[in-house]
């Protein structure tokens, strides 16, 4: 079925696309598989200068939640992408600056970088990044 509203973008950004960014990513896509959103809202990720690997810890916890992002690489993300974006996200450490483009929702959720963490802490930035990406749905899906 095709439809002829343009999908809701939504992008997740941070310096290094290497752990926050990529658990909001991975938790955006069951959110957007568990409410049939699948052409309806599409999703992004990136960083400023993205690191070589997601990091290890980040791996580990996303493991025990349930999801495998052995395969995902970090990438770059720039401002006029962004720009094409309903909503923006970031972390805590983004250094692209939109200013008030019309349009565009930008929200600095502020989370602390897992980075070099040890394991507990991770999962509980994992888990904050979760309730953060559900609220997210759970308020443009209202809109609706």
């Amino acid at each position: 079925m095709s439809t002829d509203i343009n999908p809701i973008r939504i992008a997740f950004v941070c310096v290094r696309n290497a752990g926050r960014s990529q658990m909001s990513l991975a938790f955006a896509e069951r959110e957007r598989e568990r409410r049939d959103l699948g052409d309806r809202v599409e999703l992004l990720s990136g960083g400023t200068e993205p690191a070589d690997s997601v990091h290890e810890g980040v791996l580990d916890a996303m493991a025990d939640a349930g999801f495998d992002l052995s395969d995902r690489t970090p990438r770059e993300i720039d401002s006029a992408t962004l720009r094409t974006c309903d909503y923006v996200a970031t972390m805590g450490c983004s250094t692209l600056d939109l200013g008030g483009v019309d349009g565009v929702d930008v929200r600095d959720w502020a989370l602390d970088d897992p980075g070099g963490q040890d394991p507990s802490r991770v999962r509980e930035i994992r888990d904050e990044v979760e309730r953060r990406v559900v609220a997210l749905f759970d308020e443009f899906s209202a809109v609706e």
